[in-house]
């Protein structure tokens, strides 16, 4: 648990539940994990569960798997992943669930890629096509520049496509009726980010970034600031605060 974890926990009043809390598990004793996890018809199951997110899922797929598995309806997640993304999706288990709040304000990191030239209303690319422009010679030094502007404290503007709500109606329900709303700007913080690859028109990238962090906002707004937009091609969550992706279990393996 980090230092930060901690203090905010204690601040909280909030504890683990005294009950084994399986947090991780082993690629190789996964069998082991979920023995130990499920325990016996008898026991509810607590704590909280990392699960590798596929393609095409939504977040409350993977949770509707891991009830008819675990035979209990008291789970939750820390963190939405669009049907595009994959990667960590933490599950809070039974008394877990009092700690999601504490789970879902820990620091996030992503990996992804990003198509220049090319814009759209969903700002990825399952969206339809609302703009194409030339993507310019640029030079690392450029598109440095554009990450640059995004470092550290600014401001997103939640897209239309999120599961934010307006009036208790998530924005992309709204999105698919054809309406767009008024969205209050939201702070958020980047940390670090590579650049990891550049292929143009497309680029690798890494970002760890603070809560509430749209990262199809980030990669549209530094299409922008390259003066020739872009959409998200492709996005994994690595971590969520002190759990990896590499410590989770696939959705396979909860089936």
């Amino acid at each position: 648990m980090s230092a930060r974890f901690a203090r905010n926990s204690a601040a909280a009043g909030t504890h683990w539940p005294p009950a084994p809390v399986f947090v991780e598990a082993s690629p190789r004793s996964k069998k082991r994990f979920w023995r130990k996890f499920v325990k016996s018809l008898s026991a509810d199951p607590d704590g909280v569960l990392l699960v590798d997110k596929a393609e095409g899922m939504t977040s409350h797929d993977v949770v509707a798997l891991a009830r008819r598995k675990l035979t209990t309806k008291k789970i939750g997640h820390c963190g939405t992943l669009d049907p595009i993304a994959t990667g960590l999706l933490l599950l809070t288990v039974g008394r877990g669930t009092k700690v999601q709040d504490l789970l879902m304000s820990e620091d996030k990191e992503y990996a992804g890629t990003f198509v220049l030239g090319v814009t759209t209303d969903t700002q990825d690319r399952q969206g339809k096509v609302i703009q194409e422009r030339p993507v310019p010679a640029l030079d690392e030094n450029q598109i440095r520049a554009a990450f640059e502007k995004f470092r550290g404290d600014s401001y997103q503007l939640p897209p239309m496509v999120s599961a934010k709500k307006h009036a208790g109606v998530p924005l992309y329900k709204l999105a698919r009726q054809g309406k767009v709303v008024e969205r209050e700007p939201r702070l958020v913080h980047v940390y670090r980010y590579t650049i990891d690859r550049i292929s143009l028109p497309e680029i690798d990238f890494s970002v760890l970034c603070s809560k509430g962090f749209y990262v199809h906002t980030y990669v549209h707004d530094i299409g922008e600031a390259l003066g020739c937009g872009a959409h998200l091609k492709s996005l994994r969550r690595t971590k969520s605060g002190r759990f990896d992706v590499a410590n989770a279990i696939t959705v396979d393996q909860i089936k």
